[in-house]
């Protein structure tokens, strides 16, 4: 099982260049997990692709739809005290955005210290997660 970041996700809900290696991925494990807040930060990135006009409001919809049918799914890390405490420790440790962290700190409670692969196209968040103990993919 592979817990997915959200800008690992939006290729999986609409057609990007990042689309074919994020389905090979996919093909591979289709069991995944998420943080709480990745919805949120998919739906974000599709209203900015429709403000841009990148995307229709037909192709929103279909993404949406395949938003909620990954998250019915996968299984959702929740938000906790233990994820916040990691998260103020990755913000001390990594130049992490807020979200970010919260991502991450998701992943490491998610996978409780074992290791795993966390699925991401963000380079930075790649970089903590490796130091962190996570084999970043893709």
């Amino acid at each position: 099982m592979r817990f997915w970041d959200s800008s690992a996700l939006v290729p999986l809900l609409v057609e990007q260049r990042e689309t074919s290696p994020m389905l090979e991925l996919l093909a591979q494990d289709r069991a995944g997990a998420f943080w709480w807040g990745t919805p949120t930060e998919c739906a974000s990135a599709l209203a900015r692709l429709r403000r841009e006009d990148v995307l229709d409001a037909d192709a929103v919809a279909t993404a949406r739809q395949r938003l909620d049918d990954i998250a019915a799914h996968w299984m959702e890390v929740l938000p906790g005290d233990e994820v916040r405490r990691t998260t103020d420790l990755l913000l001390r440790r990594h130049p992490l955005r807020a979200a970010d962290a919260l991502q991450l700190a998701a992943a490491l409670f998610f996978f409780a210290g074992v290791g795993g692969i966390f699925v991401t196209l963000d380079a930075r968040l790649a970089e903590a997660a490796e130091k962190e103990g996570l084999t970043p993919r893709p």
